[in-house]
């Protein structure tokens, strides 16, 4: 077995060309199995018929990191003997490779590094580049592979003028791209490769999309380019250049990286409404994550999992057994319970992540919360008296808890269906209406998922973490009523572009008191009726019963006293003089009203819990009360 590691552009894959053509001369039987086109599932492996004499090639290895363990130690070792095996990887072999002494007999390591000057030589002579640039390109590239053959294109466009310096290798790829841009045919050219660089895999119809009518004379050109490959979906480029294209834009010129996100954004978007059925619209919203994830702090956790055999679906009656077999093997028996009450009380609620034979891989739910639902599930409970503390649901609108996540082989760990959940999560938000609440509670690894879910928004709920069995679950919320759907898409638009972005649980405009926190507000504005500064400090000044009134914040407290006129004890009276016309300190305001100060104050004090209460309940069922 032969294990090859190195950079992205060092020339692994062309190796692995080579390689298949000796095997094709000798008489074996090649067989290339690349990690960029396959799921990371031992599947993606089985379904290839592996016979004597057989030369197999893994590709980009590291992106099936996911099933390293199982390579290792069950698929390979049930090949034929005579059987030949090289792995490409960016990384070198994990330590099991090496630790295990059966392994360390059997296996190969090299480390490719840039070309030696000969292989350069005759590299460049294969391209027929002049003689006379050799050197000179050999010395600025330090002969590694992909920077000498995107310098190759900058000597074909450039009149053979070549980049005069350049310096370690991140630096001498964003300098040759630069300068390979500004010798690209014009304008709509230069805008097809930074979208080729943006976005995961490009088509006719992508460029068409952002370009216009000559799509497919842009295509045709990318195609001819050395650092452009085609694979099953459209072109994409070399990993490397990718990236660092990537990188360079959004260095060098922010805004036009701004816009050309927004517009492959805009597409992918587009795609996903106009997507003929369902797993279409999930699989353009998979590649949409894909696309974002290496951007971002999401890094690829997600993206390194391509769903490609995987889909997702509705349950069935037959699912019932593999989803509570699997939740009893990695989360217990108490977790397995409650996921099967929840199949009975809420079936729409699960989605189905299925492998290619159709067979339950993992499995999602996310439960419309209620109350009738209370004093089952520890999890939900918790959810649940959280969002009545900190704003409860109003009519007509939904409290979202995403309470299950499993996949039956990785857990919660980098998989196909963690993916999925993921598409599931995301067109849940797009395309349910009236949520209040969305509360993720299915995540055992408040470490990993906290930053991740705080770059979507979703801040940590610590007082609504729940405990199953031995397994504490932490839960992370948004209040779409703090933040809509049009302004958490822009501050995640802002946020993959780089631009600045407000911390998750930073106040929006609109702030959502819970109880305790309203009813105090409300008792210190009583207190600064007329002292204007503090008044408009208070946080009611930013709550759904101001902000959505004609009335100002001093009108509201007086039109909440109103009622109080009926009352035979007087309390009208009291708050009118304590607070609304205030007569003098309150002993005097007692003796005025002909009270005992005991008297008053529990006559004020029953004043100000029917202003809290006539306030809060605007605050939650809006002003539609007045006149329902």
């Amino acid at each position: 077995m032969l294990f090859l590691h190195g950079p992205g552009g060092i020339g692994k894959s062309a190796l692995l060309d080579v390689l298949a053509d000796v095997a094709v001369t000798a008489g074996a039987d090649p067989i290339t199995i690349d990690g960029r086109h396959v799921p990371p599932v031992p599947s993606s492996l089985e379904a290839h018929s592996i016979g004597s004499r057989a030369v197999l090639l893994l590709d980009t290895y590291e992106l099936l990191a996911p099933i390293d363990d199982w390579v290792r130690d069950e698929f390979l070792p049930a090949l034929p003997a005579d059987a030949v095996v090289v792995i490409a990887a960016r990384r070198p072999p994990s330590s099991p490779w090496l630790a295990d002494p059966a392994w360390r007999e059997l296996i190969r390591v090299v480390a490719l590094r840039n070309l030696a000057p000969r292989d350069g030589r005759a590299y460049l002579a294969g391209q027929n580049v002049p003689a006379e640039f050799h050197e000179h390109l050999l010395d600025i590239s330090h002969g590694h592979p992909l920077t000498l053959s995107m310098l190759v294109d900058a000597v074909r466009r450039g009149g053979g003028v070549l980049p005069r310096t350049l310096g370690d290798l991140p630096d001498v790829v964003r300098g040759l791209l630069t300068r390979t841009l500004d010798e690209v045919p014009g304008p709509r050219h230069r805008l097809a490769l930074e979208v080729c660089a943006h976005a995961n895999v490009v088509t006719e119809t992508v460029l068409r999309s952002v370009l216009g009518d000559n799509a497919g004379e842009l295509f045709t050109w990318l195609r001819t380019l050395s650092f452009v490959e085609e694979g099953p979906y459209g072109l994409f480029l070399h990993d490397m250049v990718r990236d660092v294209l990537d990188a360079d834009l959004r260095w060098r010129d922010p805004e036009r990286y701004a816009e050309v996100h927004h517009q492959v954004r805009a597409d992918l978007v587009a795609r996903i409404r106009s997507a003929p059925d369902a797993r279409e619209q999930q699989r353009l919203l998979a590649d949409a994550i894909v696309v974002t994830c290496p951007r971002t702090r999401l890094a690829a956790y997600v993206a390194a999992a391509r769903p490609v055999d995987h889909h997702i679906d509705a349950l069935r009656p037959e699912d019932t057994a593999p989803i509570i077999e699997m939740t009893t093997r990695v989360q217990g028996a108490e977790q397995a319970e409650l996921v099967a009450y929840w199949m009975r009380r809420q079936p729409g609620a699960f989605r189905v992540f299925r492998g290619r034979a159709g067979e339950p891989q993992g499995f999602g739910a996310c439960l419309d919360l209620c109350a009738e639902d209370l004093g089952v599930d520890p999890g939900v409970d918790s959810m649940w008296q959280y969002t009545r503390r900190h704003g409860a649901a109003r009519p007509g609108e939904h409290v979202r808890a995403w309470r299950f996540f499993l996949d039956r082989d990785r857990g919660q760990a980098s998989s196909p269906s963690l993916t999925l959940f993921a598409v599931c999560q995301v067109l849940d938000i797009l395309t349910r209406d009236g949520s209040a609440w969305t509360l993720v509670g299915a995540y055992a690894d408040a470490g990993l998922w906290g930053p991740t879910l705080g770059y979507l928004d979703f801040w940590a709920a610590a007082e609504a973490a729940y405990t199953i069995g031995d397994t504490t679950f932490p839960v992370f919320v948004h209040d779409w009523r703090r933040t809509g759907l049009a302004e958490w898409l822009e501050l995640i638009a802002a946020r993959e572009v780089g631009a600045p972005a407000r911390p998750a649980e930073e106040q929006s405009a609109e702030l959502v008191l819970s109880q305790v926190e309203f009813a105090e507000a409300v008792r210190t504005a009583l207190r600064d009726l007329h002292v204007p500064q503090a008044l408009g400090r208070n946080p009611l000044m930013r709550s759904r019963v101001v902000r959505s009134s004609a009335a100002g914040l001093g009108e509201l407290l007086a039109m909440a006293a109103e009622p109080l006129r009926a009352d035979r004890r007087g309390l009208f009276e009291v708050v009118d003089r304590t607070f609304l016309h205030p007569a003098g300190p309150q002993e005097g305001v007692a003796q005025s009203l002909h009270l005992s100060f005991s008297t008053y104050r529990r006559h004020r004090d029953a004043a100000v819990t029917h202003i809290v209460d006539w306030m809060w309940e605007r605050e939650v069922y809006g002003h539609s009360v007045d006149t329902g």
